[in-house]
């Protein structure tokens, strides 16, 4: 493992894709443009060509082959091809563990047992292609700033980057579940025939001066995550709240919750079977059930 390695890891468990044939294993990864312009109006197709530079300096050495890059209106596709015999590529699936999509990816037990720098590294590398931070991003009050990560349909990839999370000391804010009871917890959309509603990405949200430890590699993102930390530090010191107001664990403070009717869709086998048929109030209970929590 090196700092290469878990930096294009963690780009593949965040949005990629691998295809294997008899001879030849393709990865592509995906960099979505959510918005087309940044909070400061400038353009984010061009931050993330003038990032691609910096990116290809972390994986292209390890490579060592053509890397093709391609930008569309909404996402920039990273794709390379390598021989199914060549090192690295047996040492990507022997990590990844048979994997193919994000849909069914872990975080490779290896980067739990790496080096702080390289489990730092394997963060910022999903982050690129999963993270973003945004003014609209706020917890109550406007300067109180979050970094969003999404993962679509897959439960224990957010289980997992919890816990590597963890290893580092950064707290989790709160993980917007896809998941009936919160998503919509009081049936709204349920009753009005949107039966389906609830099936979203899972969002994980940590304060922007926790996350800045890990940091962006695509430049935009980055230059906002500094912005709003800043802004959010400022914000805490205005109302003099303590300098650790932002580090705390879940377990670690109070727990406030709402009654919920039950949902039908509890039982929906889009669910894990660790939590299928079960009725949840907190965003804490869930993943509590699921391995994250406080032993």
């Amino acid at each position: 493992m090196n700092t290469e390695m878990a930096y294009l890891l963690g780009m593949i468990c965040g949005n990629g894709t691998v295809e294997k044939n008899k001879n030849e294993t393709k990865i592509s990864i995906s960099i979505p443009h959510k918005k087309l312009r940044t909070d400061e109006f400038h353009d984010v197709k061009l931050y993330v060509k003038a990032s691609l530079d910096d990116i290809n300096k972390i994986i292209a050495p390890l490579l060592s082959t053509h890397i093709s890059i391609v930008q569309l209106q909404k996402v920039t596709l990273i794709t390379f091809v390598k021989p199914n015999q060549d090192y690295t590529i047996r040492e990507m699936m022997r990590l990844l563990g048979g994997s193919t999509s994000r849909k069914n990816m872990r975080i490779p037990n290896d980067i739990f047992s790496a080096t702080e720098l390289e489990r730092k590294y394997f963060l910022k590398g999903l982050c690129d292609v999963t993270a973003y931070i945004r003014r609209s991003n706020y917890y109550f009050e406007k300067y109180k700033h979050r970094v969003y990560i999404e993962i679509p349909n897959n439960w224990y990839l957010v289980i997992d980057i919890a816990n590597l999370l963890k290893t580092l000391d950064i707290p989790i804010q709160n993980i917007d579940w896809a998941h009936p009871n919160m998503r919509d917890g009081f049936l709204r959309k349920y009753n009005s025939g949107n039966k389906d509603f609830w099936k979203k990405e899972h969002q994980i949200k940590i304060w922007a001066n926790e996350f800045r430890q890990i940091g962006f590699g695509v430049r935009h993102k980055e230059q906002a995550l500094n912005s709003y930390t800043e802004e959010l530090l400022d914000g805490l010191k205005k109302e003099n709240k303590e300098s650790d107001y932002t580090h705390k664990f879940y377990w670690e403070g109070r727990s406030t919750k709402k009654r919920k009717p039950i949902h039908p869709e509890e039982y929906s086998t889009v669910l894990p079977p660790e939590i299928r048929g079960k009725h949840y109030e907190s965003w804490k209970d869930i993943a509590r059930d699921l391995g994250y929590g406080d032993k």
